[in-house]
């Protein structure tokens, strides 16, 4: 596997364990609708959470949320909105990004609520 994308699984498995730690119960992982992807969706309260991970080995070109645009927010939206209505779910959604960001052999975590709107 590249680099990039075992560095990807990694950012993905702290931002789990970082939900969990928090309070957050994982609904769902890698949830594929189209050609769009949801990271992860978790459940806290009557909040459904849709979480964009992005890790960087560096935040030399910019903060790891700056990478998420328009396209791919697009493409979120309309995965989510497919999920919420094929279950019928009645919940509140939320959209945010846990920014993930390696330093030497320390990872630096930042969860981004509300990250952008959707309408």
């Amino acid at each position: 596997m590249a680099q990039h994308n075992e560095l990807g699984k990694k950012g993905e498995q702290l931002a789990i364990d970082y939900l969990i730690e928090n309070g957050y119960v994982i609904v769902e992982k890698n949830y594929r609708f189209q050609k769009a992807e949801v990271d992860i969706m978790a459940k806290k309260g009557s909040v459904l959470a849709i979480v964009e991970v992005k890790t960087r080995s560096t935040a030399y070109f910019g903060n790891p949320q700056d990478f998420v645009n328009p396209k791919k927010i697009k493409l979120l939206v309309t995965a989510v909105d497919a999920y919420v209505t094929k279950r019928n779910l009645d919940v509140e959604i939320r959209f945010d990004i846990i920014a993930i960001i390696k330093e030497q052999h320390k990872f630096t975590i930042e969860h981004i609520k509300d990250a952008f709107l959707y309408f």
